[in-house]
């Protein structure tokens, strides 16, 4: 069976809510960049209270693991090691 690699992505974007406009960087762990993307919605969504298309995604970078800065992120990353 083939391993599958978990990598790490810096999800760069903005919410554009008609009372709230603000921008945000989520780091999150995830097999490729559409499931950080997704991963994105679900957490900014549930978090802010806004639906998709208030959220717009800049872009998607894959984050190596000296560069994480989100502490949960990093723990978990250098824990599975």
């Amino acid at each position: 069976m083939d391993e599958v690699k978990v990598s790490v992505y810096r999800v760069i974007g903005r919410i554009t809510k008609p009372n709230l406009k603000t921008s945000f960087q989520k780091e999150v762990r995830a097999v490729k960049p559409e499931d950080a993307i997704e991963e994105t919605y679900k957490i900014i969504g549930s978090k802010h209270r806004v639906k998709r298309f208030h959220i717009r995604i800049d872009k998607v970078e894959q984050v190596e693991p000296e560069d994480i800065r989100d502490p949960y992120v990093k723990a978990l990353t250098l824990n599975e090691e």
